[in-house]
This record gives structure tokens, sequence and C-alpha cells, in this order.
């Protein structure tokens, strides 16, 4: 395709079921290159499955996917990429090879394709060739590093730049921004715009309202499966949006609730792992929930995993009800009482390939079993159906692969896990990464439950209006470090935006 010459991509009437599912009925998309479109809708409404299917992941679809008039028989991946259509998943680890580097992930297709059947690799073209994609991307690292060295950010934008090294006419970013820090979030729209002035469509899958009416000049929104509506993404403002989404207008998205602080119950006492964690102090009391706030590589992910047991620490103490206590490993931390529910749900919080019933009852097993011995089947169902109507988990019924569900389900399926264990101390990492508004709501309620039960709560977000809108105090980081300490009812966004940014108070 030559630069800004404009093709018209469309799916007619495509619908595809899974067992138990009906995932997309008769949905329609349509887009010029050169533009972006926003394809967003509640966790659930098909957008990434619509999305797989222009992609080639699924190949049991009806309708029809044309380019130009010219239908295109996409029915695996490799037919997407031969017409243009490349695809960035939210799923990074799934689609990187840890063990090799940077540059050779990079340039993976290029590595299969086109020496294939070659004897002798240039590792110096392949370097270089990377380095010059990795620059366009904003990404500055060793091309020899490997990719297991790399940060969840460092990964989206490998990903990115693969995507980059093949003829592209189209290219779909799954919750590209979910990652990233506001700096790689700004270098990844200045790269969107460059693409869009060469002819590249892209298509941009986010639950962030803002970046969309920033970064997108179209909009279509999907529920349940179907078509909504599709419009020039500046005709509707985002009130409007949320209401195509979830089909109702949207509610207040924090709960009202009020501070109950009881006694002390979690202390962390100048924790450090060496590396990215430096000297933190902190305290939660019973039925408070205690932010921490930071952008993206601020430590926050990296302590709370150490609080949880999966991350060692070289220094620091930790104490429950005012009692030191020792653990080395999350299964000792859940002994505690001890509850995470991490940012990378899908590698670390759930088991995709299992069922719903047996990841909702996995963390706390003994109260389903028949003399504490034997797995009682109907006890494990009959929770794990309890677990769905509480938390309103879309799923045709507990039996029900979890890779089968959407995104914000996953989460839910997550956190019940851990509800259904009753633990003392919830550690929550980015708990809303990737889900939609009506999901979020749901979220932020449990986690008022939760408080309101009595629980502590620590709630780790680098999004500054969930700090604002569900934390009774918060503990701002920036390089590892604790900035600042504020009170919640006495702070704001821009407060807090300042000590994350490294600024110090005169």
């Amino acid at each position: 395709m030559k630069p800004n010459e404009k093709v018209k991509l469309e799916m007619n009437d495509i619908s595809i079921a899974f067992p138990g599912v009906q995932a997309l009925s008769s949905v329609n998309f349509q887009m010029m290159s050169g533009t972006s479109h926003a394809l967003i809708g509640a966790n659930g409404a098909g957008k990434s499955t619509l999305m797989k299917v222009l992609a080639g992941a699924y190949d049991h679809y009806t309708g029809s996917i044309t380019l130009d008039g010219k239908q295109l028989p996409i029915r695996k991946p490799k037919d997407a990429k031969d017409y243009g259509i490349q695809i960035v998943y939210q799923e990074v680890d799934m689609l990187l090879i840890p063990n090799l580097s940077v540059a050779e992930n990079i340039m993976l297709e290029k590595l299969v394709h086109d020496y294939k059947g070659k004897s002798v690799v240039s590792w110096k073209k392949i370097h270089k060739e990377a380095a010059e994609i990795m620059k366009s991307v904003g990404l500055e690292l060793p091309t020899g590093k490997l990719v297991q060295e790399l940060t969840l950010a460092e990964k989206q934008l490998v990903l990115i730049a693969r995507s980059l090294t093949m003829d592209c006419k189209f290219l779909i970013l799954d919750e590209p921004t979910a990652p990233l820090s506001d700096s790689e979030t700004s270098r990844l729209f200045a790269l969107i715009e460059r693409l869009k002035q060469e002819g590249v469509g892209i298509i941009f899958i986010s639950h962030r309202l803002p970046e969309l009416f920033q970064i997108c000049d179209d909009i279509t929104i999907l529920r349940d499966g179907q078509h909504v509506i599709s419009a020039p993404i500046h005709s509707m403002d985002q009130a409007q949006v949320a209401q195509h989404m979830l089909g109702t207008q949207l509610e207040a998205q924090f709960p009202e609730r009020s501070s109950h602080a009881g006694e002390l119950a979690f202390e962390a006492d100048n924790i450090a792992d060496g590396d990215k964690v430096h000297g933190v102090s902190m305290h939660v009391r019973k039925g408070e929930i205690v932010g921490i706030a930071g952008l993206v590589g601020a430590g926050k992910t990296e302590l709370c995993r150490i609080l949880f047991g999966a991350a060692p620490k070289t220094q620091g103490d930790i104490r429950l009800d005012s009692k030191r206590i020792s653990y080395k490993a999350p299964h000792q931390a859940v002994a505690h009482g001890i509850a995470m529910i991490p940012e990378e749900r899908r590698r670390e919080g759930i088991f995709v390939e299992d069922t719903v019933g047996v990841n909702l009852t996995i963390a706390n097993l003994t109260p389903h079993t028949r003399a504490k011995t034997w797995l009682s089947r109907a006890k494990e169902r009959l929770a794990a159906q309890s677990m769905i109507s509480k938390l309103g988990i879309k799923t045709p019924n507990d039996t029900t692969r979890v890779a089968n569900l959407s995104g914000g389900n996953q989460q839910k399926i997550a956190i019940g896990k851990w509800l259904l264990a009753d633990a003392e101390v919830y550690i929550f990492d980015e708990p809303t990464k990737g889900v939609d508004v009506g999901a979020k709501r749901d979220i932020y309620n449990l986690i008022a439950e939760l408080a309101e039960q009595g629980k502590s709560v620590i709630f780790a977000s680098s999004e500054m209006d969930e700090m604002i809108g569900i934390t009774d105090r918060m503990y701002v980081m920036y390089d590892g470090k604790v900035a600042k300490e504020l009170v919640t009812a006495q702070t704001s966004e821009e407060e807090i935006m300042f000590y994350s940014t490294g600024g110090q108070a005169g």
C-alpha cells in the first residue's frame, strides 16, 4: 500500500459461538486506513473476540471480511498477516519468548519467514534492524537483553515493535496503555499519529475513555456480543459512551463510605529488596483501605509481591496484630491470613485452563471436602455458584473454562477465590486494569465491602482518581521509596501527581 492510500476494511454479519456462549451475533465493523478507531464495550461484550476473528485466531466464525470490497479468506493468523493485519494482544507474556533477546523477539517474524531454509542468519543485521524499530517506538534497551528481564511496559513495547517489522495496513492494539507510564503512553500516541500519517489504520481497544477521545477518530460500541453504535467519536461525550456500553446510565463510580479504621492490623517496617524497593514503611488498620500510589515503575508491584511472600526481601520486618511474622512464600502468607490479587491476573492470579468452579475454590479447599480428605464436588459447586451470584460473574455455569471469559470476569474470579478463603489482609495490585467501567464499579464495591467487614485492604494503583475515590490514606511512591503519606480527604490528584513525579515539599 502506498503512503496515504486509503482502503476500507469491513467485517459483515460476524457471528461466533463457544461451548455455552454466543460470543458475537451478526456484528458489523468498518473503518478506513489512515484513521484510528476505538472499539469498546463492557467486559464480555465481544470486542476482543471480534478482533481475534480479524487476526485469524478463530476459524469457525460466520460472516465475511473484505478489503475495498475484496473478500479476505482469513482463517488463521498467517492469513491476516499476509493481508497486512497485525495484532498486539493484552496478554504479552503469552506472546514473547522469555529466554530470547529483545532483538530476537522483535524480529521473530523475519527469523521464521525470511530466513526459513537458510543456514546463516545475519545477527548483526537482525540487531541493527531491531534497534531502528525500537527507536521508532521509544524503547531504549540493549538489543541483546533477555525478554524475561523486562518490565511489563517494556514487553508491551517489544510486541508493538514486532508488529511493525511486517507490512502493516491495520494494527490492532488491545489495551496497549494498561501497563504504560504517562510518558510511555505519550510516546505511543505519537507513534500512532505517525502511523496514521503513513496510512496505517489503528484499531484501539481500551477501557480508559479519556484516552479514546484523545487519540481516536471514530468509535464502535458492542454490548452482549452485538453491535450498538458506530459514529465519529466527538459526536458523543464520555457519559453517552458509558451509557451505550452498559445499556443504562452510569451510576456513581465509587461507593459512598466513611472510614471506620480500627486497631492496628498490618505493619511493614523498612522493607527493601536491594533493587526496586528501598526502605518502605507502612501500616494498615482494620476496616481501612490504604493506597499505594505512584506511576508505573515506582516500585508498587514489587512492594506488593514482597508483602505477599512472592518476592524476597533483603531487609525489614512485617507484623500482624503487633506480632512479628516471618514468611518466604505465598502459601505461608496465606496461612497468616494475607491474600493478594496480582496485576498480571492471567499469569499469576488464575488458572485459565481450569473451570470457574475450580478457580473460585482453589485457595481454600478444606470447607469443600468430606472429612477434610476427599474433595466434595457438590460442596465445591455450591460455594462456586454462590460466589458467581455474589460477584455477578458472567459465565454460563461453574464448569466453563476461565479462558473463555472476558478480562473483567476473570478479574472477579481472581478476587472471588480470596473472598471464599476469608483472609484478613487483602493486597490489590492494579485490580481494575483492563476492565470496563461497570466491572470497575463492582470491584470498588467489593473492596468497600471488605473494609466494612473489618478487613485490612492495601490498594496499589497508578490511577490517581482511584486513589481519591476509594482509599482512606495513601503512601505515594517514587523511585522505590515512600515520597509522602497523605490523608485522602485532605489531598488532591494534583498533590498525588506532584509527589509521584519526585516533587518535594518546600
